[in-house]
């Protein structure tokens, strides 16, 4: 089973508000939500993808991909 995390959980570990995570989650943005009864939580997973969708090498491994 995928761990679960709640929404104050998810905004500490991508650094956004609160209020960002819950906009996402109203817009379906982003993030994978899953409902436990009445509590709302998001997939680790999701936030593991997120982080690694929007994460930028630095331009030295960039520069040293372009010459090979």
């Amino acid at each position: 089973m995928q761990k679960l995390v709640t929404l104050t959980e998810a905004s500490q570990q991508l650094g956004v508000s609160i209020a960002a995570v819950r906009d996402w989650r109203f817009r379906r943005k982003h993030l994978d939500f899953v409902k436990v009864g009445r509590a709302v939580r998001v997939l680790q997973s999701s936030i593991d993808r997120l982080v690694e969708s929007q994460t930028t090498p630095p331009l030295k491994e960039r520069w040293d991909a372009k010459v090979l």
